[in-house]
């Protein structure tokens, strides 16, 4: 953990390359498809099949939730230092820049509402959700932007994310007991991935995305290095996970029993987030790896990872909307299951090249009126 956060920047501190067009890493993108997919499958393994699937369901839905939540959130704090080194490479971010984030924050919240409206209609418009706990991590989390570079302070970001997730456990059993009695608190703060205690995944990216840049921006052992650290400590949390598990012998193994279920919403408990921890951090060296070191494009992965926001209302729509209500489809068969999550993949493959295709033109508009020739690069 030292090795984190003691990373020195050098003098220049130089904007972060990238080894993709648009300003973007594709690393990062690839890593974010992974997570939308992972996310979809436990929307059809829940909207799509019968608990008459047995056990191998029960497990699909478990074990699709722990990783795409965590890493989307993990992602949001690790992406932020990105935008913010490069304007204070360019024009040096003025306090107003500040502005930039909440709007961005506001936005994202204001998208989580309009999906309760389409999705979830017979909910309540103010429900809480992951897209209203991104929003609100990125508001939260901007003004630590002009502070990381001191080591205390991401030490003391560190330990506030701790402190926010013990003090959740700590309250566990009273929020059981309190919340019932408090059902707006409990629709807007207390459902699906929850600030209270999921912000503590964005800290922790926030710290660790700072780090990566610093390590970037230096000597390409040092990017390299940091890696390899956070390969070896997410598979010691693996290792540690599994290992607890033999010596646990839970019934059933490995399922939402072990963790917190707070007003019908899963956050994991114990050990449980050694798994996840371990899994984002092997799941985004391998990512780097793959798609940096070996220079494997994986290009359906970037595609969904780049238009995974507008995606993840579609997949929804499709999922749940369509299929499940509308034309009430089930998938009570594991090779129809498969062959129609391939399906529905492809198809959102190709939505997002669509969406890619209709922004790129969407930024060429104003050139072309301005007798700029088409294809001319815009700023990302």
């Amino acid at each position: 953990m030292a090795f984190f956060l003691h990373q020195r920047p050098t003098v220049s501190d130089p904007a972060p390359s990238t080894s993709a067009t648009g300003g973007r890493f594709i690393f990062l993108d690839g890593l974010r498809g992974v997570a939308l997919i992972l996310m979809v499958v436990n929307h059809t393994s829940r909207w799509w099949m019968d608990v008459s699937m047995g056990w191998w369901r029960y497990y699909l839905v478990y074990g699709s939730m722990t990783l795409p939540g965590p890493i989307f959130l993990f992602l949001v704090g690790f992406c932020l230092p990105i935008s913010f080194r490069r304007e204070r490479a360019t024009a040096g971010p003025a306090p107003r820049a500040l502005g930039k984030y909440v709007g961005r924050g506001l936005q994202i919240i204001l998208a989580g509402l309009l999906l309760n409206v389409l999705v979830f209609p017979e909910d309540p418009v103010w429900g809480g959700g992951v897209l209203q706990t991104i929003g609100l991590s990125i508001i939260v989390l901007a003004p630590a932007l002009w502070i990381l570079h001191h080591r205390a302070a991401r030490w003391a970001l560190l330990a506030l994310a701790a402190l926010i997730y013990l003090s959740f456990a700590w309250l566990f059993d009273d929020l059981v007991g309190w919340l019932p009695n408090h059902p707006t608190v409990a629709q807007i703060w207390f459902l699906d991935f929850p600030p209270w205690p999921w912000i503590s995944a964005a800290l922790i990216g926030l710290v660790a995305g700072w780090v990566w840049l610093d390590a970037r921006s230096g000597r390409a052992r040092a990017e390299a290095r940091y890696f390899w650290v956070a390969a070896a400590f997410g598979l010691a949390c693996l290792v540690g996970y599994f290992a607890w598990d033999s010596w646990m012998q839970t019934s059933p193994r490995i399922s939402f029993k072990r963790d917190f279920m707070l007003n019908r919403h899963w956050t994991p408990r114990g050990a449980t987030n050694l798994l996840i921890v371990g899994g984002v951090a092997c799941s985004l060296s391998l990512a780097y790896w793959v798609m940096e070191v070996k220079r494997r494009r994986l290009g359906w992965f970037v595609i969904l990872g780049e238009t995974a926001f507008m995606l993840y209302f579609v997949h929804q729509l499709i999922v749940l909307t369509l299929a499940n209500q509308a034309l009430g489809m089930r998938f009570n068969h594991w090779g129809l299951y498969w062959l129609a999550n391939v399906v529905l993949m492809v198809a959102l493959v190709y939505l997002g090249k669509a969406w890619l295709a209709i922004k790129r033109a969407t930024r060429q508009l104003p050139l072309v009126r301005r007798g700029v020739p088409p294809g001319t690069p815009t700023r990302p």
